[in-house]
């Protein structure tokens, strides 16, 4: 059993090293000793100080719902959700390191992306989609959601687009209720949102 663990361990790692991701942060020290050391991985794609690196493929997750972050890292490792990234540094971990994780991240503070405020006719076209499908009714009317729905309010624009097109397309699969509301908009709809929860 051991000897397993520490198999998928090395292949997570691995998997880093393909991605490119830096050599430091691949000790032995820094993946598997303490959660703090642990986190430090995320960092490579979510950002030292909590700004993601890459914001169209990797959410701000500083300051997210506690919750929300533990049922992702769950269903990463499960495979309800897919990703080359995250999939292979889950893998490894038991479920009581995956909510420490989520803990670690959700006492952070969210960080200001200052991202610009849209249009007021972007504006008005985001208020009409989310008075038709009402987001706030899970995300809360601030869209900082609750523990298990995720804040929206402030998180990366390219991130909210891309996550509602691949709601949209199933692409992302691992809820089928965003999947129809997001059917339910057009895409023109869905950038309006993306850049009025980013501004918000």
């Amino acid at each position: 059993m051991i000897g397993r663990a520490s198999s998928r361990r090395r292949r997570a790692i691995s998997a880093l090293v393909t991605l490119g991701l830096a050599v430091a942060m691949l000790s032995p020290r820094a993946y598997g000793q303490g959660i703090e050391e642990l986190a430090q991985i995320c960092a490579a794609c979510h950002g030292e100080n909590g700004i993601p690196q890459e914001q169209s493929s990797a959410p701000v997750i500083w300051g997210q719902n506690l919750g929300y972050l533990f049922f992702q890292l769950r269903d990463f490792k499960s495979g309800a959700r897919k990703s080359d990234q995250m999939t292979p540094i889950v893998e490894s971990l038991e479920a009581g390191e995956l909510m420490q994780l989520a803990q670690f991240f959700s006492r952070k503070k969210w960080p200001d992306l200052r991202q610009l405020d849209p249009a007021q006719e972007v504006v008005a076209v985001a208020q009409r989609a989310n008075a038709a499908i009402v987001c706030a009714a899970c995300h809360q009317r601030d869209f900082t959601g609750d523990n298990n729905q995720p804040r929206l309010a402030g998180q990366t624009r390219a991130y909210l687009e891309k996550t509602m097109i691949d709601f949209r397309t199933s692409e992302r699969a691992n809820n089928a209720g965003m999947r129809d509301l997001m059917q339910g908009i057009t895409e023109l709809e869905i950038a309006a949102l993306a850049a009025y929860l980013a501004g918000f």
